[in-house]
C-alpha cells in the first residue's frame, strides 16, 4: 500500500473511531455516527443474546428498543419511506410521525407522512398549522412504489386505508410503533408496541436515549411541543398517565414552547361539533351507567365530532362508559359506521369489550378495538350503501342504529322490553295479492 493510501486509511479509521458523522446526513436532529450505528446494528442483531454493561460492570442483555430501531434504520440508510397514520389523525399520531421523520433524517432517510382521510378536530388543525407540520393527504395519483418501506405509527394498519394500497404496491412494513392492543394484521421488521399512555411517550424515550433535543433548535422545540400535547391529550391531561408518560413529559418540558401549547389547547370547537354533541345528548339512552347514542348521518369532514361527543357524555353524573356512533358519508366514498367508546371504569377493557360485542368481518378482522379507557370501531355498510330518498335513508339508519345498540346492550347484559325498531318490524301476515 502506498504511503498516501496508508495515511488516508489511517484518517478514515480515526474518524470512524471518533464517531465522525456520515456524509449526507440531515441536520434536523443530532447526527448518529457510522461507528455508533454499526455498533447498534450489531447489538440489535444479537438482540436476544447481546450483552450490555450494567452499573456494577456485569454483562447483561441490552434490550433497549431504540438500539434495534437505530440498527433497522441504519440498514435502510438513504431510502425513501412512507409513514402511514390513521385516516383521521390525532395529536399522538401526528406528533409521533413527526418524531420518526426527524429521527430518520439522521440516516439520510426521506420520510413522507401520509393520511387517507380528513383532519377536522380543531385542536388537530391548530397543531398542524401552528407547528408547521407537513402532512400529505393521499391522492390516487401518488406513486406508492416510490417508497422502499412503510412505517405504521400509532396504528397497526387497522385504522388506515393505506394498508391495502401499500400492500398492492409491494411496499413492505418496516416499523410499527404503537400503544394500542396488538391487532395482528401486519408484521414489520421492527415492532415496539407497549402499554403506555401514548405513542408519543415511546418516541420521547427514543429522543432522550439516543437523539437528544436542543433548546436552541426551533425544529426541536416544535417537536417537543407536539409530543407534549400528544401525551397530555392521550392521558386526559396527565390524569391517566403512567410513570413512563411522566418521565417522557419531564424530559420534553425542557424544550417546549408554552405559548404555542397554550394556543393549541385553547382553540374553540366548531359549530358542527357542538351540534353533534347536542344530538348525542338528545338521542342517548342510559342503561346500567352506560350512555349510548346514535347520531345519524355525519359528514366525513365532521367525523372527529363523534369522539368529542363520547368524551362529553362521559362527564354526566353516574356514567362510567359512553359510546357514540354514526354513519359517515362522503360523495363517492363507501359508507361506514364509525363509533367511539370512552370509559372511566377501571375494570372495563375497551379493546376486549368492543371485540366481543361487535365481532369480526368475513376476513376475520375485528370491527372494533382500543386501548386503556378508550376505543373505536368501524363497520362497513355494504349492500345498503348509497344515498337515496329521505324515507329510505331514515329506514336505513333505524336498522343500523338498532343493530349496533342491540349488540352493545347484549354485551352489557341488558335485555330491552321492546325492540328499538319496532316500527320497522314486518307484519306477521302479509296482505294477499288481488287476483288477476
Amino acid at each position: 500500500m502506498s504511503r498516501e493510501k496508508s495515511a488516508a486509511a489511517g484518517r478514515d479509521k480515526t474518524a470512524l473511531d471518533k464517531g465522525t458523522p456520515a456524509e449526507g446526513s440531515m441536520t434536523g436532529m443530532p447526527t448518529v455516527s457510522v461507528a455508533e450505528s454499526t455498533v447498534a446494528q450489531r447489538e440489535a442483531k444479537e438482540h436476544t443474546n447481546g450483552l450490555g454493561s450494567s452499573p456494577d460492570g456485569r454483562l447483561v442483555p441490552d434490550s433497549r428498543p431504540v438500539v434495534e430501531l437505530k440498527a433497522t434504520l441504519d440498514a435502510h440508510r438513504g431510502e425513501r419511506h412512507i409513514v402511514a397514520i390513521q385516516n383521521f389523525p390525532d395529536p399522538d399520531a401526528i406528533a409521533s410521525a413527526l418524531a420518526h421523520q426527524m429521527i430518520a433524517s439522521n440516516f439520510n432517510i426521506t420520510v413522507d407522512i401520509v393520511y387517507d382521510g380528513f383532519i377536522s378536530h380543531q385542536e388537530n388543525l391548530a397543531l398542524v398549522q401552528l407547528l408547521q407540520i407537513e402532512l400529505l393527504h393521499y391522492d390516487p395519483t401518488i406513486d406508492l412504489s416510490q417508497y422502499q418501506a412503510s412505517i405504521f405509527i400509532d396504528n397497526q394498519g387497522t385504522t388506515t386505508t393505506l394498508t391495502s394500497k401499500l400492500r398492492e404496491a409491494g411496499v413492505k412494513p418496516l416499523v410499527i410503533v404503537d400503544h394500542h392492543e396488538r391487532q395482528g394484521l401486519i408484521e414489520a421488521v421492527f415492532t415496539d408496541i407497549r402499554k403506555v399512555g401514548a405513542t408519543a411517550t415511546i418516541y420521547a424515550e427514543y429522543l432522550r436515549d439516543a437523539f437528544p433535543l436542543e433548546k436552541s433548535n426551533p425544529q426541536h422545540v416544535r417537536l417537543a411541543t407536539a409530543l407534549m400535547h400528544a401525551i397530555r391529550t392521550e392521558t386526559n391531561g396527565m390524569i391517566r398517565a403512567r410513570e413512563s408518560d411522566f418521565q417522557s413529559a419531564g424530559y420534553l418540558s425542557q424544550f417546549i414552547d408554552p405559548t404555542l401549547l397554550n394556543e393549541i389547547l385553547n382553540v374553540k370547537r366548531s359549530k358542527r361539533a357542538i351540534d353533534i354533541i347536542n344530538l348525542a345528548l338528545e338521542k342517548r339512552i342510559v342503561r346500567d351507567n352506560y350512555s349510548i347514542a346514535g347520531v345519524g348521518y355525519v359528514r366525513y369532514e365532521d367525523r372527529d365530532a363523534i369522539p368529542q361527543a363520547a368524551d362529553f357524555l362521559l362527564t354526566e353524573e353516574n356514567i362510567h362508559t359512553a359510546v357514540v356512533y354514526g354513519i359517515i358519508t362522503k360523495e363517492g366514498e363507501r359508507e361506514v359506521i364509525i363509533g367511539s367508546l370512552r370509559t372511566s371504569k377501571v375494570t372495563l377493557n375497551p379493546d376486549q369489550f368492543l371485540k366481543s360485542a361487535l365481532g369480526r368481518d368475513t376476513a376475520g378482522h375485528y370491527y372494533g378495538g382500543g386501548k386503556h379507557e378508550a376505543g373505536g370501531f368501524e363497520i362497513p355498510i355494504g349492500f345498503l350503501s348509497g344515498t337515496y330518498d329521505e324515507d329510505f335513508m331514515r329506514s336505513k339508519w333505524k336498522i343500523y342504529d338498532a343493530m349496533v345498540k342491540r349488540k352493545l346492550l347484549e354485551k352489557i347484559g341488558v335485555i330491552e322490553n321492546q325492540p328499538t325498531t319496532s316500527a320497522l318490524r314486518p307484519p306477521s301476515v302479509l296482505p294477499e295479492r288481488p287476483e288477476e
